[in-house]
């Protein structure tokens, strides 16, 4: 096969020896004749002829062979070499329930919309609860020591003042003229509640205004942070604790906080407020941190929000210590069936709904919260709150013996 540079000097030759009547055609016919030449050379693939002329034959092949000869097959060439590259893998996001962003995401009707927020999953999912199981065992010893501290200083306070003989007229006395009668009225309403329900009005406030919060629009994403929890959110530990003040659904909050009210006065004349306070808090962080290990365990990643488990806890340490005590629904008054009954129909329904994956309740927190109860009220009062003596002694030296101001001692 001939070389483009050697078909261009035979052309040429063969031009001068003819004459140059031609001139006017002369390029035209050496385009043909390049085209000639390197379709006799097999396009150049593999042939030593293809770069045997160097620069010259480089100029040729892109500068003086016709665009109209090279348009396809040249243009496919070069697309062949970028049209099936390999695209860079791309990572998709994850929905809360582990499914992809375009699939639809089925949400309980008691948790917030969260479709347009993301969650990316670790691939090491167990490591997710490394922190959130030291803030549960760090703060239910918190919670119960300070606890304990409280109890303390509110018998200390009873010893040393009169507060008791004069709290039925206190409010009386420091308000106004103008609304003593408003005052009157809530003072007397206040008197008439058991302690039980004075200790659970600070918790069902609380609730009223984080449910007020969910509905400011510029709070949102702070709130689905915050006062949700998810064990494949950023925020693993404060949720635990804030997500059970945290009701999006009004009808949600309703029922669990009548429930609170309803067992107030039980919970706390068997446990104490103090006591009561710590139990509480507790549960709401056990009782999370137990949906957090079923979430890992299932990979059904998913919102969870409510005081559901905390209040499971006060209901099955009632139902447990008082078995033979009479409930009923509250749209069926009529109906009357034993505490410890209760009890059992609640376990083995949050049983089967968490082993079936039904997603209306978080089930596992449930379940987390009625056997901490049961656990509490068995074991859980000898073994931690029988215990708290040597802490109380702590707390009790620190204070007699702390300077007081002008550097004496008591």
């Amino acid at each position: 096969m001939h070389g483009i540079g050697e078909g261009l000097e035979e052309e040429r030759s063969g031009s001068a020896k003819g004459g140059r009547g031609r001139g006017g055609t002369w390029g035209a016919e050496v385009g043909k004749m390049a085209w000639r030449a390197w379709a006799r050379s097999g396009w150049g693939c593999g042939s030593p002829a293809w770069g045997a002329s160097g620069a010259e034959s480089r100029e040729l092949r892109v500068g003086r062979a016709p665009a109209l000869l090279l348009g396809p097959r040249f243009h496919f060439f070069f697309q062949s070499k970028n049209g099936f590259r390999k695209a860079p893998r791309k990572i998709e996001p994850r929905r809360p329930d582990g499914g992809l962003v375009n699939e639809g995401y089925r949400r309980s009707a008691l948790t917030p919309p969260v479709e347009e927020t993301l969650f990316y999953t670790s691939p090491y999912p167990l490591r997710n609860l490394v922190k959130p199981l030291f803030f549960t065992v760090g703060f239910t010893g918190c919670a119960f020591g300070s606890a304990a501290i409280w109890q303390y200083e509110s018998l200390k306070s009873r010893v040393q003042s009169y507060f008791d003989a004069v709290k039925a007229d206190w409010l009386d006395s420091l308000s106004p003229q103008k609304e003593g009668e408003f005052r009157k009225q809530v003072n007397k309403w206040w008197n008439t509640l058991s302690d039980g329900q004075r200790t659970v009005t600070g918790i069902i406030a609380a609730n009223v205004f984080v449910f007020c919060l969910w509905r400011v629009p510029s709070l949102q994403r702070s709130m689905i942070k915050y006062f949700t929890s998810n064990p494949a959110s950023k925020a693993l530990c404060t949720p635990m604790l804030l997500s059970t003040f945290s009701h999006f659904s009004l009808l949600h909050m309703m029922a669990n906080m009548y429930v609170l009210w309803s067992f107030s006065t039980s919970i706390v004349s068997i446990l104490g407020k103090e006591q009561f306070v710590a139990v509480y808090l507790s549960a709401g962080v056990i009782s999370t941190f137990v949906s957090y290990v079923s979430k890992v365990a299932t990979g059904r990643f998913g919102p969870s929000l409510g005081a559901s488990g905390a209040i499971m806890t006060v209901l099955a340490a009632v139902c447990t210590k008082i078995p033979e005590g009479k409930l009923a629904i509250i749209f069926l008054p009529m109906f009357t069936f034993t505490a410890g009954n209760a009890l059992k129909a609640i376990i083995a329904m949050d049983t089967a709904g968490m082993i079936l994956g039904w997603k209306f309740f978080d089930h596992a927190a449930h379940l987390g919260g009625a056997l901490f109860g049961i656990w509490y009220i068995t074991h859980g009062h000898e073994l931690i709150w029988k215990n708290r003596e040597p802490l109380v002694k702590i707390w009790h030296e620190m204070r007699t013996n702390y300077p007081k101001k002008g550097g004496g001692s008591e």
